[in-house]
């Protein structure tokens, strides 16, 4: 007896598998046929599988995003601040308004180079139409790229006479600034969750204030740090502002992030060179534009560059979640840090503060949870 098609076929795709044996029909062995293909066709365990792949993508790219923000936030703070101690005995320090110049010149080069690529080539012609041809755009972006660089400046003071540690508690202050000024520009209203949470922000960063830490001994660490929780805070107010300021300009705009770096970048150049020569123009004739460079301190000016690229277009892949995880995760890991790397040792007013620094990050970035109206239905009355 010749053997159907359909047998051939059955043998090949169920080798090594236990079936019925053969009848005269081939009724099992047609069955188990349709049945593999049905299950090998499932569109749901096909997407199944695909949620599956993405699910384990989305995985890597938000410990990546994780990473690349606890780096961005904890090693440029160690780094600025071992710059500003680690120069010799009879050498010049490096002056902070040459390096925020060097670090905005850098980042409008890469944004450049971003566009070229992006664009094909053609970035005499994205220049000339978004740059050149778009005045009123540059002259809006100039508040925010002055109080930028401003504050750059500010971050070199504070980290000066700060540990890194207290640097990254008090920063937390822009949480604060930026509710203030997002409610007085925006009209943005806030729950009383949220507000509570501002509160215990500002309770946990004066602590951290007053409480300091028991390597303080003389009354000239006393006002050094007094003059960095005094840069802290100037920084956090203009943090605040510039940064409602840009997104109030922005809304509903279509222009890219490296569009919008350029036209900012100009200005903050600008801005940068500036500050120099009203600030440091005798220090510049004495000590030289780069007198006191040395190879970590082009590589703060680099990471402050390139880092501060990069966590702009990490942060669209990163949640909220993700965000105030990583800056909680960032305060501690400066303090642990600090301990080994600068004899920081913590009081306990300090680690009372730092902790209610961190549940007000938490606290203020859940999300609201929106309530629900209830539906009117017309009622009926049973005669």
């Amino acid at each position: 007896m010749m053997k159907d098609d359909d047998d051939v076929e059955v043998q090949g795709e169920v080798e090594g598998q236990l079936i019925p044996e053969k009848s005269s029909t081939g009724v099992a062995k047609k069955r188990g046929t349709t049945a593999k293909k049905l299950k090998a066709r499932d569109p749901a365990k096909r997407t199944l599988r695909r949620k599956k792949t993405e699910s384990s993508t989305e995985k890597l790219i938000k410990y990546s995003a994780l990473f690349l923000l606890v780096a961005q936030m904890v090693g440029l703070v160690l780094l600025m601040r071992y710059s500003r101690l680690s120069h010799s005995d009879g050498e010049p320090m490096y002056l902070a308004s040459t390096a925020v110049f060097i670090m905005e010149v850098m980042k409008l080069v890469i944004c450049c180079m971003v566009i070229a690529y992006q664009s094909s080539g053609s970035l005499l012609s994205e220049l000339n139409a978004h740059v050149i041809g778009a005045p009123m755009e540059l002259l809006k972006l100039s508040v925010p790229s002055f109080l930028y660089c401003i504050q750059n400046n500010l971050l070199y003071l504070a980290l000066t006479n700060l540990d890194a540690a207290t640097y990254q508690v008090c920063y937390q202050l822009k949480i604060l600034t930026t509710a203030v000024f997002s409610a007085i520009l925006l009209q943005r209203k806030f729950s009383a969750k949220k507000w509570a949470a501002l509160v215990l922000l500002t309770i946990g960063v004066s602590v951290v204030q007053v409480s300091g830490s028991t390597s303080e001994s003389n009354k000239e660490e006393s006002q050094q740090r007094f003059v960095g929780l005094i840069a802290v805070l100037c920084a956090a107010c203009t943090s605040g502002f510039s940064g409602v300021y840009f997104e109030r300009i922005l809304k509903g705009s279509q222009t890219s992030l490296w569009i919008r770096n350029v036209q900012m970048g100009l200005p903050s150049v600008l801005v940068a060179f500036l500050t120099i020569y009203v600030k440091d123009a005798a220090l510049v004739a004495k000590q030289g534009f780069f007198g006191g460079y040395s190879p970590i301190v082009w590589t703060v000016v680099t990471v402050q560059a390139v880092g501060g690229l990069i966590v702009a277009v990490v942060v669209k892949y990163a949640d909220n979640v993700l965000k105030v995880f990583a800056t909680s995760f960032s305060i501690v890991v400066s303090c642990i840090l600090s301990a080994i790397f600068f004899d920081f040792h913590a009081s306990a007013g300090f680690l009372v503060g730092a902790s209610f620094v961190i549940v007000a990050t938490v606290l203020y970035s859940q999300p609201e949870k929106k309530k629900r109206r209830k539906p009117v239905l017309p009622t009926t009355v049973k005669k």
